[in-house]
């Protein structure tokens, strides 16, 4: 006897996660973690304390001039830390 409904693991594991309420703080972590790739290392080098907070990536950037640039990227980063997820996670980056 064979089933004829066959899933795949990475669905069935989506599937859990999602039941289980814990695909978005996944997802959030996984943004979390995608900024030192997305900015580089010259940039993660000032990066300080990172978090999210409704839909929202607070970045603590400890140079001022840095700071500056970052803020008026705030579109383009978003952009791009949700590619590098593979879902929209975050709306907005606040960088402090």
């Amino acid at each position: 006897m064979f089933r004829r409904d066959v899933k795949s693991i990475n669905d069935l594991l989506n599937m859990y996660l999602r039941r289980e309420g814990l695909e978005t703080p996944l997802l959030q972590r996984r943004a979390v973690d995608a900024w030192d790739k997305v900015v580089g290392a010259g940039v993660a080098r000032y990066t300080g304390e990172k978090f999210i907070k409704n839909q929202t990536l607070f970045v603590k950037i400890q140079s001022p001039a840095l700071r500056q640039d970052l803020t008026m990227m705030r579109s383009q980063l978003v952009k791009r830390i949700n590619e590098a997820v593979g879902s929209m996670v975050i709306a907005d980056v606040r960088i402090y």
